[in-house]
This record gives C-alpha cells, structure tokens and sequence, in this order.
C-alpha cells in the first residue's frame, strides 16, 4: 500500500507542476479556442492540459517500475507497457485535436487503434464471468473486438462529460478511487497477482486527477482538452479490461466452493466493471441520451450540443459550482455503492444507506425548484439566498419646517446665518463675471 500511495504522490505533484508551465505554452502556441455558443465559461481559456497529465503518467510509471513489489507487476506483466502505449497515441490525436480542431471520424479511428495497440500487447479481454455457468473463454477476434468496443465507450464517455469546470477530472478521480479499493481487495485479500496492473492503473489515475484538479476547478485557469479526456478515459479503461477480463475466477474457488459460486459470488461488481457502468454510470447515461437524443434529430451523435446533464443541471437554476458537486455527489454514490455490495451482497443496511443518499441526492437536485425559507432563528446559520426577505420600511414623510429669510442687521442673529446677506453675494460675482 504504501508503494501505492507513493507513486500516487508522485504522479500528483509531477501533474501539478508540470500544468503551470503547460498553460504558458498553451497559450503561447495558440491553443485557446474562441467561446462557442455551447460553452459555459465567459473568457478563453487554454486547453493542452492533457500534456501534463501525460507526463503525470510517465512518472508514475518510471517510478512503480524502481519500486521493490511494483516492480513485479513490470516482469511479469506486459500491461503497463501496452498502457504506455495506447495512452502514448491516443494522448498525441488528443494534442491535435485541441490544436487544429480534427474531424470526428478520425478521432474514432485514433480510439479504436489505441485499443488495437493496447490489445496487440497483450491487455485485453480473455475470458467474460457469467453468472451460473462460469468463465467463458472468448475468441481472438471476440476479445479483440470487446475490448475495442469498451476502451471506446469509455474514452467517449469521459470526453462528453467534460463539459465544466473541474467536472471530468473529479468523476473519474471518484472512480479511480473506488476501482483501486476493489483491485487492491483483490490483490491483497485473495493473494490474485494478476489484480495488481489495475491497481497500479488506478492510483496513478488517482494521481494524474488530483494534480491537475487544484489547476481546472471553477473558475479553471486551464481546460485538458481532448488530450487529457481521452487519455483519462484510456486509463480508466485499460484498469477495467485488465482486472474483469484477466483474472480468472477459478482463482477465487477455494474461498467460494466451485467456480460458479466464485462467479457469482463477484458478479455484483464484475458484471459492472464489463461495461463499466457502476464506475462511470453518469457519463455512461450522458453518452447514451446525447446519442439517442442527436440521432432523432437527424444529427451526427458527434455533433456538439447544450443537452448534455450538467447543461440540464445549469438550466435548472443549479451554479456552476454547485452543478459540479451534484455530479460528483451520484457518481460516488453509483462507484462506492456497488463497490459495497460487492464486499458485503447480503447486508440490508448498505442497500438502506444507497436508497437514503439517493432520496437526500434528489432532494439537493431539485432544490432550485422550491424556495426554501430557514426559520428565524437560523437565519445567520444559511446562505442569503434562503432567507426570509425583510419587507422594507415604508418612511413616514417628514414636515419640513418653512424658515422666514431674517433680513441683515437684525439684533440677536449671527451673521453666518443671516440668509439674505448669503443669498446675494454669489449674485453679484456672477453678475460681475458675466459682464
């Protein structure tokens, strides 16, 4: 764990500082798009943010592979290598696209040969676990295909979601989080080695989101552009083939009497991680109603829109800030609440507290809809916009006391209060200045 941890860091502080430095460049090679009419933000901003969170990637590689137990994962495993790789092109379609604005088509091609390089290197799906009748061994061209088909989805729905400040890096911090908890278990608890490449994956995926976070959160300095959307999505993929389609539940029989009863002891989480829609279920559901939702209007599901969910969030009446935290709010609730069924499948308290949040996540969605009012005695305790509003006071219309000019020279008045005086020198200089 604590090698995780380290390389974790690393991967961090390499991201965090090496982002300052790419926003210059960012902005000095022009990669700073006008504002277009589906955008939120209100000044341009520069992309290329993928870059380091690339070299992010790099580092916590090269630092896993001089560590005493990581290094095992680099031996006896070819999958950090094809990781490498297929991040390594899909990253520099990315840098492209932020740049010169690629067509859409051949960034679908860019996606599909990543996976194809990743697959060619040994990291793809060799057998699916089916509940009730085992593990069932694929083809080539089958796992070739699904693997393609799931590094995909998976790319393009982490690129839909990014769509505001902050939003994309901390869903799929959230994820990566609650992958590396299931990988680990597995690793440690079961002694699988084979779970330890998604491990590794998932920290420094970990690692790369939470170095460029303090940088990308509203109001963001700096956008990651399709080079770190892309890329992310790459990553979170590859963790998702390696531990679903690798490890063989056989292994697991000895815990659980037979290997149908490993399989469906797992099911609560393999069957997610297949698609992977417990990990990534709110940009999988953003992906699927832009496709349905582009399509039935006759347009290309690529085309650019304003109906993605946290578009709906901000029409609702939701800040941007707040769209953000909702977002992140359901997708740890969908990641770390199948990763607690998945541990713990009988326990009636983990499917309460899942329905519970879910009614309280609700609540804070629709929360624009109504106006709350706070009651008196906690009105300095809530934000002003859930205060009761102070009717104002109506003024009395005060009487003016009439005064009476006091002509000069009358005893027992000041000269500085004698009106007529004041009222006539200011007359006779203007007159004099007129003349």
């Amino acid at each position: 764990m604590r090698e995780y941890l380290l390389t974790l860091c690393i991967t961090a502080a390499v991201t965090y500082l090496l982002t300052g430095p790419v926003r210059k460049f960012a902005i000095v090679a022009g990669a700073m798009p006008e504002i277009r009419a589906r955008d939120v933000h209100r000044e341009p901003t520069p992309r290329l943010g993928g870059i380091a969170m690339f070299f992010g990637l790099c580092a916590g590689l090269l630092v896993a592979d001089h560590l005493t137990n990581l290094n095992e994962v680099f031996a006896k495993s070819n999958e950090p290598r094809a990781l490498l790789s297929g991040a390594a092109l899909i990253w520099l379609i990315g840098v492209l696209d932020d740049k010169f604005e690629i067509d859409a088509l051949i960034k679908l091609g860019g996606q599909m040969i990543a996976a194809g390089v990743m697959v060619m290197q040994g990291l793809t799906i060799l057998w699916l676990p089916v509940p009730g009748v085992g593990s069932v061994a694929l083809t080539q061209w089958q796992g070739t295909l699904l693997t393609v088909a799931l590094v995909v989805i998976t790319i393009n729905a982490v690129n839909f979601v990014d769509g505001l400040d902050g939003l994309a890096s901390g869903m799929v911090c959230i994820a990566a989080g609650a992958f590396f908890l299931y990988a680990y278990r597995i690793w440690y608890s079961y002694g699988i080695e084979a779970a330890a490449p998604a491990t590794l994956f998932s920290a420094i995926l970990m690692g790369m989101c939470l170095g460029f976070l303090p940088h990308n959160m509203h109001p963001a300095r700096i956008f990651m552009g399709d080079s770190g959307s892309m890329l992310i999505g790459l990553v979170l993929a590859a963790g998702a083939i390696s531990i679903t389609g690798q490890i063989d539940p056989d292994a697991l029989k000895l815990f659980a009497g037979s290997e149908k009863a490993a399989v469906h002891q797992t099911v609560p989480v393999y069957i997610p991680l297949l698609l992977p829609l417990s990990i990534i279920a709110v940009p999988a559901a953003d992906l699927i109603s832009a496709i349905v939702r582009r399509t039935w209007r006759g347009q290309s599901p690529f085309a650019a829109d304003r109906g993605h969910l946290h578009h709906r969030l901000l029409e609702i009446g939701h800040s941007h800030s707040r769209a953000v935290w909702i977002m992140y709010f359901w997708s740890a609730l969908i990641a770390f609440g199948s990763l607690a069924y998945s541990v713990n499948s009988a326990s009636m308290w983990i499917v309460l507290g899942v329905v519970f949040l879910s009614a309280i996540g609700l609540v804070l969605l629709l929360l624009p809809r109504f106006t709350p009012r706070a009651p008196m005695w906690a009105q300095a305790f809530v934000p002003p916009r859930y205060r009761r509003r102070r009717r104002p006071v109506v003024a009395e219309p005060v009487e003016v006391e009439q005064r009476t000019p006091v002509a000069v020279g009358v005893a027992g008045v000041n000269g500085a209060t004698a009106l007529g005086a004041r009222s006539r020198v200011p007359e006779r200089r203007k007159a004099e200045t007129s003349s």
